[in-house]
């Protein structure tokens, strides 16, 4: 079982690492400096803004990733970060780098 959640997390950060999911910084930030009216730019300043939020999720995501297989290899992954309780399947098969099980996430979130 241990061994699916290692190769959904292996997947998601190969995803991450090859394609980021969205267009390289470099281009975003080229496309900007163009000349335009006002709103061309500022239509420009909200890609590179939402590019910039993207890169830094992706970012988290990677560090969460590889406290999760840091978690495999110890053998606590699936024990919830903050009640010690076990994560339920489901929840580990939707995002298997999650740290906290779903109560305890809408304690967070509320």
């Amino acid at each position: 079982m241990s061994e699916n959640y290692r190769e959904a997390l292996v997947r998601k950060k190969s995803e991450i690492l090859t394609t980021g999911g969205v267009r390289p910084l470099a281009a975003t930030m080229e496309n900007n400096s163009r000349q335009g009216d006002m709103a061309d730019q500022a239509d420009g300043n909200n890609e590179v803004h939402i590019q910039l939020k993207l890169k830094q999720t992706d970012a988290k995501i990677l560090q969460a990733i590889e406290e999760a297989l840091a978690r495999l290899e110890k053998g606590n992954f699936g024990i919830c970060r903050d009640c010690g309780e076990p994560i339920s399947a489901a929840r580990l098969t939707a995002i298997p780098w999650t740290r906290v099980c779903i109560t305890c996430k809408e304690k967070q979130n509320s």
